[in-house]
């Protein structure tokens, strides 16, 4: 009888079985954490392309070839510590395509003056639903449209395996009203 009661009140060896069932708890949520914190991230990151992408193009008079590759060179940096390289392609690229919207005159809609791309589709119209405000109607103004598209591959796989994102942004012209393609531009 004592030896039993012995065995009851003995607690060697109750921290490492405890620790066995809440280290996998632990290691679970310590990947989801670095998933999430990693996608969020790369999230914030097509968001600043796409607003890089309108400012860099809005502050110039006219765009040539140099201008949009060393754009393109600029935008592909920004993911560069999280891109996960491929056989073939060392970094995955984002989808990057820039549009000068234009003036249509008045009771007309804007229109695409001309549509530069980087691994995606170039535009052909406006996007739609376009939002309000952005050209006046018979002003003669234009604004620049950046949309970023990057597919997201998780590393690890737990909480997310891939998620596609989108961002848009608009900047209007500074220095001139409607910004002209000038030469032979490569992508458009």
């Amino acid at each position: 009888m004592k030896t039993k009661f012995r065995l009851w009140k003995n607690q060697q060896g109750l921290a490492a079985v405890e620790f066995a069932f809440i280290l996998p708890i632990m290691i679970s949520m310590l990947l989801g954490l670095v998933e999430l914190s990693q996608a969020l991230v790369q999230r914030a990151d097509v968001t600043n392309m796409a607003s890089t992408a309108a400012d860099l193009i809005a502050q110039e008079s006219t765009v040539a070839n140099g201008d949009m590759t060393n754009v393109y060179s600029a935008l592909s940096e920004i993911l560069y510590p999280y891109c996960k390289a491929t056989v073939g392609n060392p970094r995955p690229q984002a989808q990057i395509t820039i549009t000068s919207l234009i003036d249509g005159g008045a009771g007309q809609n804007p229109k695409v003056a001309w549509s530069c791309t980087q691994g995606g589709t170039k535009a052909t119209a406006p996007p739609s639903p376009m939002p309000a405000g952005l050209i006046t109607a018979g002003g003669g103004g234009s604004v620049i449209w950046a949309s970023i598209t990057y597919s997201y591959s998780s590393p690890f796989h737990y909480l997310l395996s891939t998620a596609n994102w989108k961002s848009e942004f608009y900047s209007k012209p500074r220095r001139v009203p409607q910004i002209p393609l000038t030469g032979v531009v490569t992508g458009c």
